[in-house]
């Protein structure tokens, strides 16, 4: 009778043994699933941000930010995205220069590239003043920050 106590006991702590770690193992399997989709989530966030850096790396962002900085434009931290306070110091900077008209909102957009552009021709870049960030705009962009702070 007692050996039947015990092989019910044994069975029994193995059952809820069993149990834990399958549940355990179950969770560490839903929450490692419930990784890429974060992470995906993130990389989209990041990828929407750095897209406003149009096309410049981290640090020709810095450079901008900097230049800004120096030109009395505070385009907040200096930390090479382009987020909305540096878009902001820069429309306020170009329409402060007569290059652009409107309310600075941070937003880069079309009334806030073309006015790039006429910025970047001011030192002799010849770009088409079209408000279209294409390859020829980006890669003056990110000539023009090759140098900074």
């Amino acid at each position: 009778m007692r050996s039947n106590l015990l092989a019910r006991t044994l069975v029994g702590v193995t059952a809820v043994v069993a149990l834990s770690v399958g549940s355990l193992a179950t969770a560490g399997t839903s929450f490692a699933a419930s990784q890429p989709a974060a992470r995906s989530a993130v990389s989209a966030q990041t990828a929407g941000i750095l897209s406003n850096n149009l096309g410049l790396s981290t640090e020709r962002a810095k450079n901008w930010q900097c230049r800004l900085r120096d030109n009395g434009y505070d385009p907040g931290p200096i930390n090479g995205i382009l987020g909305t306070e540096s878009w902001r110091a820069a429309q306020t900077m170009f329409n402060d220069l007569g290059l652009r008209t409107g309310p600075a909102d941070g937003d880069p957009t079309t009334n806030t590239i073309a006015p790039l552009q006429r910025y970047l021709n001011l030192f002799g870049y010849g770009l088409v003043v079209d408000g279209n960030a294409g390859p020829l705009t980006k890669v003056a962009f990110s000539d023009f920050n090759s140098t900074g702070c």
